[in-house]
């Protein structure tokens, strides 16, 4: 009896431990498998709808380039600063903002009793030139009959060498005021007023006056660009000015007009020999050969300077997607009958040319392998769903 009971007691013991190694870990501790967040698949449906094309790089001469920003703007002497000579009330203004004016048209009118009394001046100085020349040939006349006393001639070529000088001065300050002296000269009739005018014809950037405020001569009243030559000022930094010299051509987009715009060309004509402080940057000035009509001076442009051409990996610009400061590419990892599974790459583009984009892999890969030329933004698009479903 008591060896069944020790049997019994073996028995159980045994049974025990065997039904512990069969125990199977809990459900938490099993491991989790991670997808990648490169990787996309769809299905054969989704590849046709989508268009998508594959293939290899294409390898092209392309430009190599500086890549600068800046804005549209004008030469200084395609911008006047209009003020008035003399200090002076405003009785009317004949320009608005963004109107077109000639050379030469009136801008505004002022007033001011100082004006009068300088024509009355000249006037006056003229009738005394008038006098002292009469009086310094009858001085002269005595003079070589030995009549009349030598200081008597001598004082009067003095009056009238020191009034004619007079007269030249109001003359040259009432040209400045842009009063006619023939007209003042003939008639003797004093104009209460003065005209402003501009002296080129553009388009008015600005208009700083209204009627009866007092301007002084230090005032800008109104300001007017010329259109005539508008050229790119763009800013290239110090590792790239080597690179850059006049006559090399530049592609640039202008931002505010739409990604749709097509791009422009210009032509580098000047290049600065000083840096631009605090930016430590140099200026390049180049002359418009396309778009001229369409651009306003102080846009901003972003721009491409072509500074020589070598043989570059290309992808066509359906195949690169952006996204911030870098850009995308896809290569296909496998197919099968069930779909395709795409990897995303990253790249960084540089020049463009016919529709073909530079680019420089920063996930190394082979040359050989398919990469999407057309699509690549569906598959991006995909990529996205998915992370949002994860989320």
């Amino acid at each position: 009896m008591i060896f069944s009971n020790k049997y019994f007691a073996l028995v159980l013991l045994l049974a025990t431990l065997a039904g512990c190694g069969d125990k199977t870990p809990p459900a938490t501790e099993a491991p989790t498998e991670t997808a990648d967040p490169d990787l996309v698949t769809i299905n054969v449906a989704q590849y046709q709808a989508a268009g998508i094309e594959t293939g290899t790089f294409d390898f092209k001469d392309l430009s190599t380039d500086v890549q600068a920003n800046g804005v549209i703007d004008v030469p200084p002497q395609n911008l006047a600063s209009i003020s008035a000579v003399m200090g002076g009330y405003v009785v009317q203004v004949k320009v608005l903002p963004g109107q077109r004016v000639a050379q030469g048209a009136t801008v505004a009118i002022l007033r001011h009793p100082d004006y009068l009394k300088l024509q009355q001046d000249y006037l006056q100085s003229r009738a005394r030139v008038t006098f002292l020349e009469q009086d310094l040939a009858r001085q002269r006349t005595l003079d070589a009959e030995d009549v009349g006393a030598k200081r008597k001639f001598q004082q009067a070529e003095a009056d009238y060498a020191s009034e004619r000088a007079a007269q030249q001065g109001l003359a040259a300050q009432l040209r400045q005021l842009g009063l006619q002296l023939e007209q003042l000269a003939a008639t003797g009739r004093i104009v209460p007023t003065v005209a402003l005018t501009t002296p080129v014809g553009g388009y008015v950037k600005s208009v700083k006056i209204n009627p009866g405020q007092y301007v002084n001569p230090q005032d800008v009243l109104v300001e007017v660009v010329s259109r005539d030559d508008l050229h790119l000022q763009l800013k290239v930094f110090e590792k790239d000015i080597a690179k850059v010299k006049p006559g090399q051509l530049i592609r640039f987009r202008v931002p505010a007009l739409g990604a749709s715009a097509p791009e422009q060309r210009a032509r580098v004509f000047l290049v600065s020999k000083v840096f631009d402080d605090p930016g430590h940057t140099i200026t390049v000035h180049a002359h418009l050969e396309t778009g001229a009509e369409a651009l306003l001076p102080g846009q901003f442009v972003a721009a491409h300077i072509q500074t020589g051409r070598r043989r570059q990996r290309t992808l066509p610009e359906g195949a690169i997607v952006e996204a911030g400061e870098l850009s995308y590419a896809f290569v296909r990892q496998h197919q099968n009958k069930a779909g395709s599974t795409f990897r995303r790459l990253r790249v960084r583009t540089g020049a463009s040319q016919d529709g073909d984009v530079a680019v420089t892999l920063l996930d190394p890969v082979a040359d050989t392998l398919r990469l999407v030329r057309q699509g690549a933004y569906f598959l991006n698009a995909e990529m996205s769903k998915g992370a949002d479903a994860d989320e």
